[in-house]
């Protein structure tokens, strides 16, 4: 598990969410019994058009948000130990 925290006055944002402050846990999950249901969202944001399973190894090419948090998906799945609070990144 990983947290993270977000001061939109620090960020790329700053204009329109210079307010904001939130913070964000994420959580590794497993597939059950191998499951893997490649339907619709079942709850999707306003822009959402899908979901897609992604190689670990591509995971830098995509345009992830926080994007910080793609570098300690790599290392989890390099067994590389990181610290479970990131800090206030984007």
């Amino acid at each position: 598990m990983n947290i993270r925290e977000y001061i939109g006055k620090n960020h790329e944002h700053s204009s329109f969410d210079f307010n904001v402050h939130q913070v964000e846990y994420y959580f590794i999950c497993n597939l059950i019994n191998g499951l893997n249901n490649n339907g619709s969202p079942t709850n999707p944001d306003s822009h959402q058009v899908g979901i897609e399973w992604v190689q670990i190894n591509d995971l830098l090419d995509y345009r992830i948000y926080p994007k910080e948090l793609r570098r300690y998906i790599v290392r989890y799945s390099r067994n590389e130990k990181s610290p479970v609070y990131l800090g206030d990144i984007n």
